[in-house]
């Protein structure tokens, strides 16, 4: 994949709390409309925790307009936002701290926050090994013969983290990085959920015989 693609240099943010909005945002929406939601909030100089929490979430929903559903993502992004200022005194390090397990469990917590954005936020925004699996993980993965197609989020995230730890700590944060990055780009352009173009794909030599 690497070979095929290049380094994604993913998750696209100049702070880690953009990388957070963007996590939460692009749930149920393309990247691109996460992109303008974001280019909003910046025109708006709301993308700070404190300032974007003070927003009226009618408003705060209209900005967010272009990511879609955006009336639920406002108050998804206010439920997490909430957490942030409230308890953390808008400081992510804070949000961050502790061990992977525990800061994980403190993330799940917050509405609209699941496994998928959790581990995002972790990996990409909060610096912890946490692997993020997604529906093009699951769909190249049951392709290929290497989870069911039934397998539950935490058995294909243990899978990954499992098969995926020979690079050195200092190493495997970007190395995770971007093998989930890596994946998105085989399901987007060649694992995809009808017609896969398996004949062109990297990962063609892996498909079972």
């Amino acid at each position: 994949m690497l070979a095929h693609f290049g380094h994604q240099h993913w998750w696209p943010g100049e702070t880690p709390f953009e990388i957070c909005v963007g996590a939460i945002l692009t749930q149920n929406t393309s990247w691109t409309n996460v992109e303008r939601a974001i280019a909003n909030l910046k025109s708006a100089a709301v993308l700070d925790p404190e300032k974007l929490f003070a927003l009226p979430e009618a408003e705060l929903a209209q900005l967010i307009r272009p990511a879609g559903y955006f009336n639920v993502k406002a108050r998804r992004l206010r439920s997490f936002l909430r957490v942030l200022v409230e308890e953390f005194s808008g400081e992510l390090p804070r949000l961050f701290a502790g061990d992977t397990t525990t800061v994980r469990t403190r993330l799940l917590t917050i509405n609209g926050i699941g496994p998928e954005t959790a581990d995002s936020l972790l990996l990409y925004a909060g610096g912890h090994h946490s692997f993020v699996v997604d529906a093009y993980t699951k769909r190249i993965f049951s392709r290929h013969h290497w989870c069911s197609t039934d397998a539950d989020y935490d058995t294909v995230r243990s899978l990954c983290e499992t098969a995926l730890n020979e690079k050195p700590l200092p190493r495997r944060l970007d190395y995770w990085k971007d093998y989930h990055a890596q994946l998105v780009m085989v399901g987007k352009h060649f694992c995809r959920k009808g017609q896969p173009r398996c004949k062109d794909c990297p990962l063609r030599p892996l498909l079972p015989q």
